[in-house]
């Protein structure tokens, strides 16, 4: 991780602990508009510091399992952990920084999300309900709601198409970066004699408009 972000890390782990000396004062509450907006700072540092935390907690790992190469009973184990720990790191440092792009004036709103199958056929719709029993699997853990808005089932399983509605805090922030192509390569449920089989989906992330802007 650049020292650069390391460092902005760390001023808000200072400001997260500030805030919630803040908040705990008695007197907190007296500027209600002022605490509505501490309150929501508050509440945006928080998955971003425990990510940090997270990073930080890898890279000790990382650190003491690469301590352990040189007991010999210990370095399979160590080895391990090593290649463990190098896969998660570059995974966090990748949300930390989208955790840290300017925010989106869309970032707080519901969203419509599309998913189109495309090439490959039968095994590109199934894919495409993989794609999209995935979503409403992290949306649930997100405790956001999902409603299906159109559906195009295919003959086989999955979807040729569907649209779905997800609303919840920050939902565009979180899945913006879902547009897209998605590809995949994996031996179908379609195939009978084990080949691999490569299939594509497009993805599509938009944010709902406000009941103002509906109107107009």
């Amino acid at each position: 991780m650049k020292q650069s972000i390391r460092d902005k890390l760390e001023n808000l782990v200072g400001r997260l602990d500030e805030l919630e000396r803040i908040l705990s004062d008695a007197e907190a509450t007296r500027d209600m508009e002022q605490y509505r907006k501490l309150t929501r700072e508050h509440a945006e540092l928080v998955p971003v510091i425990a990510l940090y935390k997270a990073w930080q907690q890898s890279e000790a790992d990382l650190r003491s399992a690469q301590g352990m190469l040189a007991d010999p009973e210990m370095k399979d184990l160590a080895e391990e952990e090593i290649d463990a720990a190098r896969a998660r790191l570059p995974e966090i440092e990748d949300e930390l920084q989208k955790l840290l792009l300017p925010k989106d004036a869309n970032d707080e709103r519901n969203i419509f999300l599309e998913i189109r199958a495309g090439t490959g056929g039968d095994e590109s719709a199934l894919f495409a309900g993989s794609l999209f029993r995935m979503y409403v699997r992290y949306a649930e853990r997100q405790r956001w709601q999902v409603e299906i808005v159109s559906a195009h089932e295919a003959e086989l399983g999955g979807y040729k198409e569907v649209i779905a509605r997800i609303a919840g805090h920050d939902v565009y922030s979180r899945l913006k970066f879902e547009s897209g192509a998605h590809r995949v390569q994996r031996v179908p449920e379609t195939e009978s004699q084990g080949r691999i089989h490569t299939s594509a989906c497009t993805v599509a992330v938009m944010p709902q408009a406000d009941e103002l802007e509906e109107v107009h």
